[in-house]
C-alpha cells in the first residue's frame, strides 16, 4: 500500500481541503475546524478520557512520558474503538499530507490535561532525538533548522473541553513554522512572544499543527478542565515516539482497517 492509497480509502481526495484552508497552513502553519467533532463522539471521548485517567491512575501517560503538572494518557490506538476516527479523519489527514508532502505514519496518540496551576511549556517544536536511528541525525534535534529545511512532524489538537485564556489554551506564532528552532531565537523561552496568539476555540474543535510551529501550552489559571487528545505524525523514514508494532493489541488490529494499519505501521504484526 501507498500513502496515497491509504488516504483515498480513508475518504481523503483533493476537494477534502479547500484551497483557503491549505494556504492558511501555509501562512500561518496552522488550521482550526470547529465542531469537527459531533456531540455524540465528544461524549464518548470525554467519557473514555475520564475512565482510562481512573483506571490506570499513577501508570497513565507511562507508554511515552508523565509531564509534571498534568494529566497524561498514551497508547490511545490500543484503549478504545473510540479513537479510532482522531487519528484517520479525513480532514486532518488531508492537512497533514499538505504539511508533510510525503509518505508518513502514525507518531503516537496521546492525551493531556493540565492541572490548577499547571501545564506551561517554554517555547518549543515537537522534533527532537527520540525520533532519530541514528547520531548523524541529530543535526535536525531542534538544535537548528534552515528556514526552506523539510518539514517532518505534524500533530492534531481534539479539544475534548474548551479552550480558553484561563485554562491552559496552546499559545503558537503565527508564521514560525519556517524559522529556525526557538532556542537560536529567544533568549528566554518562557517569555511571551510579540505575535503570540492563543488557540482558544469550543469543546469539539480540531485544530491541526504543522510541528515545527513554534508552540506551547500555557497555565491553568482557572482550573477549569482543558482535556485534549494529540494524534502526533512523523515522516514515515523517521521512528516513531512510540513503536506501534510494538504496542499493537491483536484486537485493535483485527479491528481496524488495511489503510488504518497502513497509518500505524504495523502490516503484517499479526
Amino acid at each position: 500500500m501507498t500513502i496515497e492509497e491509504a488516504l483515498t480509502q480513508l475518504g481523503v481526495s483533493d476537494a477534502t481541503l479547500t484551497a483557503e484552508e491549505r494556504q492558511r497552513l501555509d501562512e500561518d502553519g496552522y488550521l482550526i475546524f470547529p465542531d469537527l467533532i459531533d456531540p455524540v463522539w465528544l461524549k464518548a471521548l470525554q467519557d473514555r478520557f475520564d475512565a482510562l485517567l481512573a483506571e490506570e491512575g499513577e501508570r497513565a501517560g507511562t507508554e511515552v512520558h508523565q509531564e509534571a503538572g498534568t494529566r497524561r494518557l498514551s497508547d490511545l490506538m490500543n484503549k478504545g474503538a473510540v479513537f479510532d476516527g482522531c487519528y484517520t479523519h479525513p480532514k486532518v489527514l488531508a492537512a497533514i499530507h499538505h504539511i508533510l508532502q510525503s509518505d508518513f505514519k502514525v507518531s503516537a496518540m496521546n492525551g493531556r490535561e493540565p492541572v490548577q496551576g499547571g501545564g506551561f511549556q517554554a517555547w518549543h517544536e515537537d522534533w527532537n532525538e527520540a525520533f532519530f536511528d541514528s547520531p548523524e541525525q541529530n543535526q535536525w534535534n531542534g538544535a537548528y533548522r534552515e528556514p526552506d529545511d523539510p518539514f517532518y512532524v505534524a500533530i492534531s489538537l481534539w479539544m475534548l473541553d474548551d479552550f480558553t485564556e484561563t485554562n491552559g489554551a496552546t499559545r503558537v506564532v503565527p508564521g514560525s513554522h519556517r524559522w529556525r528552532a526557538p532556542q537560536f531565537e529567544m533568549a528566554d523561552r518562557r517569555a511571551d512572544h510579540p505575535k503570540q496568539v492563543l488557540l482558544t476555540g469550543k469543546a469539539g474543535t480540531v485544530v491541526v499543527m504543522n510541528s515545527h510551529l513554534w508552540h506551547g501550552g500555557t497555565t491553568n489559571v482557572s482550573g477549569a478542565r482543558r482535556r485534549v487528545l494529540h494524534p502526533y505524525y512523523v515522516a514515515r523514514q523517521f521512528a516513531q515516539q512510540e513503536d506501534q508494532r510494538r504496542y499493537i493489541r491483536r484486537e485493535t488490529y483485527e479491528r481496524i482497517s488495511p489503510a488504518a494499519r497502513y497509518l500505524l505501521d504495523v502490516e503484517g504484526a499479526y
